[in-house]
């Protein structure tokens, strides 16, 4: 399993997708929700809501995860 490369922490499916979407799609490290936030200086929930909105476009990192 994946774990973030600034903190170490185990990775979810949805996290790794974010990376790659928000990042760069040949990415081999990633990083998680929390750190990613930090990142990009904005809310978690603002990246959970990208996501949904990558998943509800169509975009193949995202369609494999639920509703």
């Amino acid at each position: 399993m994946p774990h973030c490369k600034k903190c170490g922490r185990p990775l979810e499916p949805i996290e790794i997708a974010l990376t790659k979407k928000l990042i760069n799609r040949a990415s081999t490290e990633y990083m998680c929700l929390t750190c990613l936030s930090d990142f990009f200086k904005v809310s978690e929930q603002l990246l959970l809501d990208k996501a949904e909105e990558f998943r509800k476009q169509g975009c193949g990192l995202f369609t494999s995860f639920p509703q």
